[in-house]
């Protein structure tokens, strides 16, 4: 079997892709507020075609746009992920209306979105969701609770919110909605994070919503959320990488030219050694993420249930947060204090690199889905050799625990 390797067209487009961050987008990022929407850096995704690229590629596609991205400059690859994240589920569920209405302003970077799924007490518990849409007699809705980390809050134009429309029902009675922002009764503030990312908290004070706003059918907004994780899971990876990569660029070359002991740092084992692993454990992680990505765009994007979509991208998740968490720690370690001055690559990476490792499902979520596929699959491959076969909840099917800790990042 040959080894996996990109096509010489993708190569050449992620090449081309570092140089507009550094030329086009870092000098936009460097003059916005840290945690707060920079409406110029997405104007600029949106008149580079990027935002537009979110929609009409596939998962490989997203993962090399945010790897890219990220190796040079986070607060592009954010900004990027939090507009895909927020106008997704408009255009994989929305009405030809809402369609017509964002998809072109939010595609052009002119229109900010956000995803409001987590709640200050559901987060890996989707069926704990809170946020209660209360009939109002007239067909319609009205919300009422609280939304917490959600990315672009309480800045964006409009957001794709799930709300619940059946008590006692878990993750099958929750139902997602198109809200725009200047809807009565709708405010927010934003939240100081670790990473400079644009999160806050969202609260509906009896905001109205109507049959026109849902997005996809009453009840079933957890197939919503979960067709958008499911596609931006494995990109989550590939930022990670994006990160772990220049980590261990900078790593690299810092060790190459650092004296040290009448020689280099390079030339001391334990460096090298650890320069060795950083890179190992970089290329499995991106490997691993382009093949979750693969798997996705070969299936059936909208009904994983008989695929292995969950599980790869459970995985890539899994594996490229945590080998980036390590990859950008051992390279602060290599460079010695000089990392930890504010301002330096890898003072800044290390503040953005922990919190992947929670959004989008934490990394003990992620090991709790991988286990679950592996063992559904077990159980009816061994249904086929004719064992009794019982099925088993798996992600998505209301019992699920998939974290969605919207964005402290991307």
């Amino acid at each position: 079997m040959p080894a996996f390797s990109l096509d010489p067209e993708q190569i050449t487009w992620c090449a081309e892709l570092r140089a507009l961050a550094a030329e086009r987008l870092k000098p936009l990022a460097e003059k916005g507020e840290p945690g707060r929407v920079n409406r110029p850096l997405v104007a600029a995704l949106g008149e580079l075609g990027l935002l537009a690229r979110l929609f009409d590629a596939g998962a490989l596609d997203l993962c090399l746009l945010r790897e890219s991205l990220a190796q040079v400059c986070t607060e592009a690859e954010t900004a990027l992920a939090l507009q895909g994240l927020g106008t997704h589920p408009v255009a994989a569920f929305g009405s030809p209306a809402q369609r017509a209405r964002w998809l072109p302003e939010a595609t052009a970077g002119r229109a900010v979105a956000a995803f409001a799924l987590t709640e200050p007490g559901a987060g890996s518990d989707a069926a704990a969701l809170a946020l209660d849409a209360v009939p109002d007699g007239r067909g319609g809705w009205r919300l009422h609770g609280e939304k917490q980390w959600i990315s672009n809050a309480p800045e964006a134009d409009f957001a794709t919110v799930f709300a619940r429309t059946t008590r006692g029902a878990g993750a099958r009675g929750v139902t997602a909605f198109l809200v725009p922002s200047d809807r009565p009764g709708l405010g927010g503030e934003p939240l100081d994070m670790l990473s400079p990312h644009a999160l806050g908290t969202l609260t509906f004070d009896g905001v109205p919503v109507g049959p026109e706003d849902l997005l996809g059918e009453p009840d079933r907004g957890f197939r919503v959320a979960m067709h958008t994780l499911n596609l931006f899971r494995p990109s989550v990876g590939a930022f990670a990488v994006g990160m772990a990569q220049a980590a261990l660029d900078a790593a690299l070359a810092h060790t190459a030219a650092r004296p040290a002991f009448g020689g280099r740092l390079a030339d001391l084992q334990a460096v090298a050694h650890r320069i060795a692993e950083m890179a190992t454990r970089t290329e499995a992680a991106r490997l691993l993420v382009y093949a979750a990505a693969t798997a996705y765009d070969e299936g059936n994007p909208h009904n994983t249930a008989d695929t292995d979509v969950p599980r790869r991208s459970a995985m890539a998740k899994l594996l490229a947060t945590e080998t980036a968490q390590y990859v950008v720690d051992s390279a602060v370690q290599l460079h010695g204090a000089r990392a930890l001055q504010r301002g330096h690559l890898l003072e800044h990476l290390y503040r953005e690199v922990r919190a992947p490792r929670i959004y989008e499902g934490a990394t003990e979520v992620q090991r709790t889905i991988i286990a679950r596929e592996l063992y559904a699959s077990h159980r009816r491959e061994r249904a086929r050799e004719g064992a009794p076969y019982e099925e088993e909840p798996s992600p998505g099917d209301g019992r699920d625990t998939t974290s969605h800790a919207e964005e402290p990042t991307s």
